[in-house]
């Protein structure tokens, strides 16, 4: 007999609008670690210390626009922010201090959140959404220095990127972008050629986020249809569909694949979360906390396994946590999906 899904282990409030983004941090000491960044609606960052489950800092610095990105670089002390400002920020949070040191203009209005890849000791890239609405822009960080503008030719018209993936097979070697296009299509891009190497059409509509494995070089797209779809990525690098997954209700807003590769969660516009197996797609929990959709989904990077836990930040203004590790089979098994009533 399955077993009920579980409840949160525990609930943040305070951010007084939708959370639109979530990333972990846990890679220092207690009782200062884990810490979890939230982005909110009103473009304001919390850094909640997921000891005291209570906020150390709120950071203000997209004058009132929605935060949709974040992540920690060198550690917890620099945080990267995007805002619907048109602004990415470098914050400086060492010592208590929380100031913005340095910024990157985006010429672009939309949703797409950048992707950041450690590429090097000290060096990253940062894809982001360009100047035209289906460019993407490609720059080294700390210099800012423009490594590739990716602009697919005039006759393919994907339409804006919705999301953005940077990876590469192994650290050190020439990175790749997956990009998720207004069109429906995942396109696969070569940095040091600035060339499409694959084109997959994966949904009717936009391709609202995406995630990739590339150690089983597949990856994961939702949309907001009623179809999550898994594609691989073969060894003459085309992109192929592996698997769909028909969901009861339509909208899935983020995924993530869990760092040791055994489960997967989606964010859903039904309000709920969805845990599947990423070996097979096999769903394994639904978590039915929220009462509006739910925006973005995380996963810590505790380096002991039953401590990993999940964040998932929805329009109700609540971030819940979740730990649904299980020794055997690294989640909990889940009842019958049914449709949520309206």
């Amino acid at each position: 007999m399955a077993l009920p899904p579980p409840d949160p282990q525990f609930v943040l409030r305070g951010t007084s609008a939708e959370v639109h983004t979530l990333h972990f941090y846990c890679g220092g000491q207690e009782p200062d670690y884990p810490i979890l960044f939230s982005g909110s609606s009103n473009g304001l960052i919390h850094v909640w210390n997921l000891k005291t489950r209570r906020v150390n800092t709120i950071l203000d610095g997209h004058g009132g626009k929605s935060v949709y990105w974040v992540e920690a670089i060198y550690g917890r002390d620099r945080l990267l922010s995007q805002g619907r400002n048109q602004k990415i920020c470098l914050w400086d949070l060492a010592e208590g201090r929380n100031t913005v040191t340095d910024s990157v203009f985006t010429e672009n209005v939309g949703f797409c959140k950048c992707s950041l890849l450690k590429v090097a000791q000290g060096h990253w890239l940062m894809a982001m959404p360009g100047k035209d609405l289906d460019e993407v822009q490609v720059l080294e960080l700390p210099s800012k220095t423009s490594v590739c503008t990716l602009k697919p030719e005039a006759d393919a018209k994907p339409g804006m990127p919705m999301c953005l993936k940077l990876w590469q097979p192994d650290f050190g070697s020439c990175p790749f972008l997956l990009a998720g296009y207004e069109d429906g299509s995942v396109i696969l891009w070569n940095l040091s050629g600035g060339k499409i190497l694959s084109r997959l059409a994966c949904h009717q509509e936009p391709v609202m986020s995406l995630d990739f494995d590339s150690e089983k070089m597949k990856g994961v797209s939702g949309s907001s249809e009623e179809v999550l779809t898994v594609w691989s990525l073969d060894e003459q690098q085309n992109l192929k569909v592996q698997k769909t997954h028909k969901l009861v209700n339509a909208g899935i807003a983020d995924v993530a694949i869990r760092q040791d590769k055994k489960i997967l969660a989606t964010a859903g516009w039904d309000h709920r979360i969805r845990i599947f197996g990423w070996k097979n797609l096999k769903p394994l929990a639904i978590l039915d906390y929220h009462t509006a959709t739910v925006h973005c989904v995380s996963f810590s990077d505790h380096s002991r396994p039953s401590e990993r836990l999940l964040a998932a930040g929805s329009k109700d203004h609540r971030i819940s946590i979740w730990s649904i590790y299980n020794p055997t089979s690294g989640a909990l098994h889940c009842p019958l999906e049914t449709r949520k009533p309206d």
